[in-house]
């Protein structure tokens, strides 16, 4: 009898552990690279000022079957500023085979740089920034990668005192995300 108890204990143990070990991991952690271009637009008193921007980022997050949660580092740039954004970011997927579509918005901070405003140079101060995303994942088959085609715009309150404005700022861009799976 203890025979027959130690070989089935040995077999369920090995069982389990192969399983475990065989079995396709529900959450993966990724970290990653992104670059962005489309256009920027401060918002003074009276008019704004609109420009092409490009922006240049790295990212690290963990996803799990209908969630993705990421950390995210930016810096954004054009011919009239230069800027950076850290955010954190919450997308919800919808579920498909090989083409996953997602929406996403985050919360941050726009820091450091600058503005220039008649040829005159403003510091753009710490402040909060948010951001919504639409986007399509990719998967790559055989490779621990995935793509991402998304939609962005950022909006941050009164991000930089030119003068007597504090002017709001919002960035839109189409961006392309390659990230690789742990």
């Amino acid at each position: 009898m203890k025979q027959i108890s130690k070989f089935f204990i040995g077999t369920v143990l090995t069982t389990a552990t192969i399983g475990a070990a065989s079995a396709n991991p529900v959450i993966d952690v990724y970290a990653g690279g992104m670059f962005g271009a489309g256009g920027a637009v401060a918002y003074m008193d009276h008019h704004h000022k609109n420009d092409a921007a490009q922006s240049f980022g790295a990212l690290f997050g963990i996803d799990i079957p209908l969630i993705r949660v990421e950390a995210e580092y930016n810096h954004l740039t054009n011919d009239s500023f230069s800027t950076n954004d850290a955010m954190l970011n919450a997308y919800f997927k919808m579920l498909s085979t090989m083409i996953h579509p997602y929406i996403g918005v985050g919360v941050g901070s726009v820091f450091g740089g600058h503005v220039s405003e008649n040829n005159i140079n403003y510091d753009i101060k710490s402040t909060v920034a948010y951001q919504g995303m639409l986007g399509l994942t990719f998967d790559i088959l055989a490779l621990p990668l995935k793509f991402d085609v998304e939609g962005r715009a950022l909006y941050a309150p009164n991000f930089a005192e030119i003068g007597n404005s504090k002017p709001d700022f919002l960035q839109y861009d189409a961006r392309l995300k390659l990230r690789y799976i742990f």
